[in-house]
């Protein structure tokens, strides 16, 4: 009998490459391939890469190491936004055999004639407007929410991202392919699908490969929520110019789509915003959290801020930390403003001293806990549905309520991947809420 090669993933960054390696994970599969845990010892090992976090280079370097302690003989194929941005970099890292950019990551197992160590990395990388094709993914049998694709790439120009230059335009998955993947990924028993992408209130530019909009993201939302077998409809990460009224109402009285909304702001002041050339300015994402307040006043709103941009002074920060305190959002996604090649903002005047940064991060990152605990207290008392994960973490079995609570109860497998009527009862010391089962029995 043939003995079968094994292969390991390994997912640095966003739920977009999550669903990207378990859609690649998948083919290896259909090639023969043994899929196993990536602290095992594997034939292959495949890293998905990102940009986006500041240690890019540093956190790619552990995990090739690591690769590397578990089996020295081991093939390395990188992929991912920094594989199409800094492919040489990766190639020139020791133990690389292979980095591929944004065209050929999903061609992966076409490069692989076998898995012999190379000498020198080996790049295939396009130019990255050659991006304009758009490859459909989806993860499943990862964690017990999936992540669905159904956008990527992006035509916005914010002066301090290199998204548009590692995944290329915008582009849309069909409808019709975004239905066919949500049928497929609740015929799995999954409970709950995430709808992820770079930009995806974008939806519908690319559709069918044409620049125009085919279908717009309330068609898409509208179109998800008729889908039999799902009991949860998640969105991630949505631009506030385009969350619109009309989205926020129909999620409010959805069937399958959950109170919970993550809008970037990115600053709280508007000269900020225009450096940045975001697309709006404050009073947008005020009215936008105005609105789901008023439908939906029990939902989880998260915020991405950036702290530390160039030109950003001590008043500019402080319109940001007192534009968010006051205003009833749940909590923060901090990241510190850190320069990256061929932007905009590499090149500003006004650069922010790292440990001036540094303190502003702290500052907004102990805002956001006083707003998730704020969040959570006002949630203590009423009735939710949880969907419990599978780990078991010190003697506990987490999940979340449809607007985003963390509960723990004492561990019970039985609980693993359901969903159930529960009660929250009181905060715990590390944050999440403890919880009495409505349902008696249970």
């Amino acid at each position: 009998m043939e003995n079968r090669k094994k292969v390991a993933f390994y997912t640095l960054g966003c739920k977009l490459n999550f669903s990207e390696t378990s859609t690649i994970a998948r083919n290896f599969q259909d090639e023969g391939f043994d899929r196993v845990d990536f602290e095992e010892v594997a034939d292959m090992y495949v890293i998905n890469t990102c940009s986006v976090t500041e240690n890019a280079d540093k956190q790619f370097k552990q995990v090739v190491r690591k690769a590397m302690k578990l089996n020295d003989k081991a093939f390395v194929a990188a992929i991912g936004c920094y594989a199409q941005l800094k492919p040489e970099e990766l190639a020139n890292v020791d133990g690389v055999d292979l980095v591929l950019g944004a065209t050929e990551k999903f061609k992966i197992t076409d490069y692989i004639n076998d898995l012999s160590k190379n000498d020198f990395g080996e790049i295939h990388s396009c130019e990255i407007e050659e991006a304009d094709f758009y490859v459909g993914s989806y993860s499943i049998g990862d964690r017990t929410r999936a992540f669905l694709k159904v956008q990527d790439g992006c035509d916005y120009k914010c002066t301090y991202c290199t998204i548009p230059l590692a995944r290329g335009i915008s582009r849309s998955d069909e409808l019709e392919n975004v239905l066919k993947n949500a049928k497929e990924i609740s015929a799995q028993n999954i409970k709950e699908i995430v709808l992820t992408g770079v930009n995806i209130g974008d939806y519908g530019k690319g559709e069918f490969g044409n620049k125009k909009h085919e279908h717009t993201f309330l068609e898409l939302v509208q179109e998800l929520d008729k889908v039999e077998g799902i009991e949860r409809l998640r969105i991630s990460s949505i631009e506030p110019n385009l969350l619109k009224n009309e989205t926020i109402e129909f999620v409010s009285k959805s069937r399958t789509f959950v109170p919970h909304f993550h809008i970037p702001l990115q600053s709280g002041s508007n000269e900020i915003l225009k450096l940045m050339k975001r697309r709006y300015q404050r009073e947008i994402y005020t009215e936008r959290v105005n609105k789901i307040r008023e439908v939906m006043p029990d939902a989880c709103i998260g915020v991405d801020v950036i702290v530390g941009f160039p030109g950003e002074t001590d008043e500019h920060f402080l319109e940001t930390y007192h534009f968010l305190n006051e205003m009833a959002i749940s909590y923060l996604h901090v990241f510190t403003y850190s320069e990256r090649d061929n932007t905009e903002a590499a090149e500003m005047q006004g650069v922010v001293p790292a440990n001036v940064r540094a303190k502003r991060s702290k500052m907004l990152r102990s805002l956001s806990v006083k707003k998730r605990r704020s969040f959570y207290e006002s949630q203590i008392g009423t009735n939710r549905r949880v969907l419990f994960e599978s780990e078991n973490k010190e003697g506990y079995i987490h999940g979340f309520t449809e607007n985003y609570v963390r509960v723990k109860t004492p561990w019970n497998p039985e609980l693993a991947n359901t969903l159930r009527e529960i009660n929250l009862t009181k905060i715990d010391e590390d944050g999440s809420v403890r919880m009495e089962f409505l349902n008696v029995g249970v």
